[in-house]
């Protein structure tokens, strides 16, 4: 009997343990467990997640700097699809550098707790839908950069969160110029807002295209045209003759704006330096065109330029005068053309000059390529590299600094040995003090009307 007992006993705390098992903490208790352990899991994937993305792994790929006192985040071709969170980095950055991206949507509070920002800069994204309040809370931003997306309408609303805004590009953009614009329009064309929207044009309809929103009357946004009807209507603008102009770095390079104003002209199909350089450029890429020649005061505008690449442009020659005034720069790329020699007086105004790259040119070695050698040794300070021969055959591959030097250690040709008198043959004897004061004495006793008139008188000095 006591036996019989004790088995039960056993079975019944056997039956018990899988309850208690289910009760403990951090188990669940049932369906109404599991649900709560799903939830605890969304929120904690929540934390790593945020509303645009695993923001988490954006803050290791993005990269922090400061730049005179202003805090920066570099979150350029990072490959992101959506705006990362305020939270990932160590403070509030002044200047958020989102450039060259996979962003095609700004929703509705994208940029919340990023209120100390005063630059945004999109573009070269996808973006082809701003909402409304997609930039709500950013009251100090002043500068707003949407250029090269993929905007065809855009509304003024989405612009009042930023009363502070005074700079704000928009160019190279499909603009859809109808209805929906006549709210942006008009706000670009107030007098004050004179740095808002410059050089973004009508892409549709046909009828607008080209015309710059700055310029277009808003009241041509909202007029129906009848598809019925054949008449050229005498309203409508009159599309001009296209006739060349030179190209505008603003609409057709990449302009960053931070940390230092940039301008990039890569593989632009250029045949020559674009119009339209602001003087506060610090640095210039020119590089991978077919720029075959520059020309003077080119570069005049950009008195602040600090860096500039123009390699890789088949470029043949350079004016004496096409790098005047650039008396800041620091760094000159000339590698990868056809430079033959560099023309006398081009480099005179490169007074700070430091690194000057000059590999790939078929140099020619003859008197022409002296210029170069001989302002390099003036200015020992500057790093140069790539100054080889090319031609003549006798000296390719050879130093041009060799080849100047050797140059300059040859006698002349037309120097002759084979005098017989000794005293013409020793050029210590050549002119000595005497046989100058001698002539000068002849030449005195000789009348003025029968003297010969000389331009000029070589003196040897020995």
């Amino acid at each position: 009997m006591h036996v019989t007992s004790s088995l039960l006993l056993a079975s019944l705390l056997l039956l018990l343990l899988p309850s208690t098992e289910m009760k403990r903490p951090g188990k669940g208790r049932g369906l109404r467990g599991a649900r709560h352990k799903l939830t605890h899991d969304r929120v904690r994937s929540a934390a790593r997640h945020t509303r645009s993305g695993p923001s988490r792994l954006v803050a290791s790929d993005c990269s922090e700097l400061t730049e005179s006192g202003d805090f920066f985040v570099d979150c350029q071709d990072r490959h992101l699809t959506s705006i990362p969170t305020s939270q990932t980095w160590s403070k509030q950055p002044k200047h958020l550098l989102l450039a060259r991206n996979q962003i095609k949507v700004l929703r509705d509070g994208a940029f919340f707790g990023f209120e100390s920002l005063t630059s945004l800069d999109l573009q070269q994204n996808q973006i082809s839908l701003v909402e409304e309040g997609a930039f709500q809370g950013l009251t100090r931003l002043t500068t707003l950069l949407l250029q090269h997306n993929h905007l065809g309408t855009l509304s003024e609303e989405a612009l009042i969160p930023m009363p502070n805004l005074r700079y704000l590009r928009l160019y190279d953009n499909p603009w859809n110029c109808l209805c929906p614009m006549d709210s942006l329009v008009r706000t670009l064309q107030v007098p004050s807002n004179r740095n808002l929207g410059n050089h973004a044009r009508c892409a549709e309809p046909i009828r607008l295209k080209g015309i710059k929103l700055k310029q277009i009357d808003p009241i041509l946004l909202c007029k129906e045209r009848d598809p019925t009807s054949n008449r050229t209507d005498p309203t409508d603008p009159v599309k001009p003759i296209p006739i060349r102009i030179r190209p505008d770095a603003t609409t057709l390079c990449h302009t960053y704006l931070f940390p230092q104003i940039q301008v990039d002209c890569r593989k632009r199909g250029l045949t020559e330096v674009p119009t339209g350089i602001s003087e506060d450029v610090v640095h210039i890429d020119l590089s991978h065109n077919s720029i075959r020649h520059l020309k003077a005061r080119n570069f005049q505008t950009a008195r602040s330029l600090r860096t500039l690449n123009i390699s890789h442009n088949n470029m043949e020659h350079i004016d004496t005068a096409s790098l005047f005034g650039l008396l800041h720069l620091r760094e000159l790329d000339l590698s990868d053309n056809s430079l033959h020699f560099i023309q006398y007086g081009v480099l005179e105004d490169l007074y700070f000059l430091s690194q000057l790259k000059l590999g790939g040119n078929p140099w020619v070695c003859d008197y022409s390529i002296h210029y170069m050698v001989y302002w390099l040794r003036l200015h020992p300070g500057v790093r140069h590299s790539g100054l080889l021969c090319h031609s003549p055959p006798e000296h390719t591959g050879k130093s041009v600094a060799k080849y100047v030097h050797s140059y300059n250690g040859e006698c002349p040709k037309d120097r002759q040995q084979s005098r017989t008198d000794p005293d013409q043959s020793n050029p210590e004897l050549w002119n000595t003090p005497m046989e100058v004061q001698g002539e000068l004495e002849e030449e005195e006793l000789e009348p003025s009307h029968l003297r010969v008139p000389q331009k000029y008188q070589i003196i040897r000095l020995s």
